[in-house]
């Protein structure tokens, strides 16, 4: 897992070294500015010679100083080297994403790829943050305290030895209990984060229902069970600070005891006033550093569960891939489907379409009608290729979809699904995700077609006025008609309308059908609709049921041989739609 997340430190591993180098330097300062506190004790105060004084304080002074300026060079570069890692780590995971096949994405709820990118990645980064400065001055200030401590007086020394195991266990017993909590912690979060997405965004929903309360309950809930679980674990881990102030307070009581006795007892030979001191503070160096780590260790554990989460992301590999050598061009706009099933979950027994034999000729204009669930919008959806087949393949002018380079394949294939989706922006900047480079001229010829350009004409700004986001500034009729728009915009040889006219009243469908017929020819046109109205006058009408194809013929052809067909029509001439 490490191994994998240290890939994003890429450019930033410049400052990450440098980090570590001027904390190494400030350590070595601290380490040598206790032994001349000793010399000033013994040889300037007792001793008596100022020379020795006014020297070994300058040299104090000196070494104070140039570990102050390694503090403030370490921290700047631990702050560019930390958030440049978060930002690069940011991009793979936001990259990955994109790359993901809609497959992919199922198995990630959208709340927990938000806290993936937000929660965990500054997790992560705080910890990459606290190991490339604590973690090298905690162990490194151990051992030159250490090591110093044994050089004045090993006996006493060996209080710190065995301290150390001491606590070492102590923290791992922490750790271990604590872990396992923090990963449930962000299994939480992941739902916090989908309660508050989906009432913000169904919030038009929620108040006209007037179910304020029951997502308060709802929000209640999951943000209690986060408060339990997170005072659980932190219930472990604050445990560590008093133990250790306990340790670190009763090793000072026996180096006082113990050293005191000894200058005592051998008449300042074999310790003297100045080492007591010295030895004092390796001592409280020593024990703080054991502090730091433990403060580490929690970090750390916390990062390990967010770390986890990010690889699960960095390490899903999309279901949908390019080809060795991908076909670059499409001839036409044909459509054959060859024994197709698929299944979303690739479960031959879970299928939503079975057994689909279908050839639609290039510029037809199709037709596809059936009840919900019966697989209408999954069979638009294997044509660019938004998902695989299971078994059999779909063959797009001639050549399996799986043998296209994917941009070449959706870029000849135009598709307005069934939740429309604006962006925030102008009109025009919308519109022109279907070409960036189209004209004022093409926009406006595409949206005519689209029966579009009249409201967009109302509007005070026209084709600059400003869509917030989601498009709720706009009706759903006008919503789908800026989206046909902008699928006309791509030029596309396949056109896929997965009942996008639903918001449109009868007279602007039949008008967006008819400017298909006249100005777009050659496109092959597939409209997904539950009004008999809209596809009638298809060229082929196919009917969906039970994951199966019904039936495929013209609108009079069906009304004399298909008893699914004919009721539809009937049930909707009674109801008047057809007036």
């Amino acid at each position: 897992m490490v191994k994998k997340l240290l890939r994003s430190v890429r450019d930033v591993k410049l400052a990450s070294v440098m980090t570590a180098v001027f904390v190494i330097l400030e350590v070595v300062m601290e380490t040598i500015v206790p032994f001349l506190m000793a010399h000033i004790i013994d040889d300037g105060i007792y001793g008596g010679d100022m020379d020795a004084l006014v020297r070994f304080g300058l040299w104090m002074l000196l070494c104070v100083a140039i570990a102050l300026f390694c503090g403030v060079m370490a921290g700047g570069f631990a702050a560019d080297a930390s958030t440049g890692f978060a930002r690069n780590l940011r991009k793979d995971l936001y990259h990955r994403v994109q790359g993901f096949s809609f497959a992919n994405i199922d198995r990630f709820s959208s709340a927990g790829l938000v806290t993936r990118l937000t929660t965990d990645v500054t997790n992560v980064q705080n910890a990459y943050l606290v190991v490339i400065r604590v973690a090298v001055r905690a162990p490194l200030t151990l051992i030159f305290s250490l090591v110093m401590a044994f050089t004045i007086s090993w006996k006493l020394a060996l209080i710190f030895l065995v301290a150390i195991p001491i606590l070492g266990s102590a923290l791992y017993f922490l750790v271990s209990k604590s872990h396992p909590i923090f990963e449930k912690v962000f299994h939480i979060y992941d739902a916090l984060n989908g309660v508050v997405q989906e009432n913000v965004s169904g919030i038009r929903v929620v108040k006209s229902f007037v179910r304020e309360d029951h997502e308060k309950e709802k929000f209640q809930k999951v943000s209690t069970d986060l408060y339990r679980n997170f005072r659980k674990a932190e219930g472990y881990m604050v445990l560590q600070q008093p133990f250790m102030q306990f340790v670190i307070y009763v090793c000072m009581l026996l180096v006082f005891w113990f050293g005191a006795r000894l200058i005592v007892l051998s008449g300042n030979t074999e310790l003297t006033t100045g080492e007591l001191s010295s030895l004092i503070a390796y001592a409280m160096a020593s024990l703080t550093s054991l502090m730091m780590l433990s403060m580490i260790l929690v970090m750390i554990t916390i990062a390990r569960s967010s770390g986890e989460r990010i690889i699960q992301v960095l390490d899903e590999e999309s279901t949908l891939t390019n080809p060795a050598e991908p076909v670059k061009e499409m001839k036409d706009g044909s459509i054959d489907f060859c024994g197709v099933n698929f299944s979303y979950f690739n479960d031959k027994d879970a299928l939503a379409l079975r057994g689909v034999e279908l050839h639609i000729p290039s510029g037809a204009t199709v037709g596809v009608i059936g009840g919900t669930g019966t697989g209408k919008s999954s069979l638009v959806s294997l044509i660019p290729r938004l998902y695989d087949v299971t078994e059999g393949c779909v063959k797009v002018g001639g050549v399996d979809v799986r043998d296209y380079d994917l941009n070449v394949l959706r870029d000849n294939v135009a598709m307005v699904l069934q939740k429309n989706v604006l962006f925030s922006g102008t009109i025009k900047e919308n519109l022109r995700w279907g070409d960036e480079n189209a004209t004022d001229e093409q926009l406006v010829r595409a949206c005519k077609l689209a029966q579009a350009d009249e409201f967009i004409q109302g509007f005070p700004n026209g084709y600059d006025t400003y869509i917030e986001q989601g498009g709720t500034n706009v009706s759903g009729g006008q919503k789908q008609r800026l989206c046909i728009a902008r699928a006309i915009l791509k030029k596309p040889k396949i056109l896929i309308l997965d009942d996008s006219t639903s918001a449109v009243d009868t007279k602007t469908d039949a008008l967006i059908r008819k400017a298909f017929r006249e100005e777009i020819p050659d496109t092959t046109k597939i409209i997904i609709a539950q009004r008999i109205s809209s596809v009638e006058n298809a060229d082929m009408i196919i009917v969906m049921e039970g994951a199966k194809i019904n039936d495929v013929g013209t609108h009079e052809e069906l009304l004399q041989r298909n008893a699914i067909y004919r009721e539809v029509y009937q049930s909707q001439q009674k109801g008047g739609n057809e007036a």
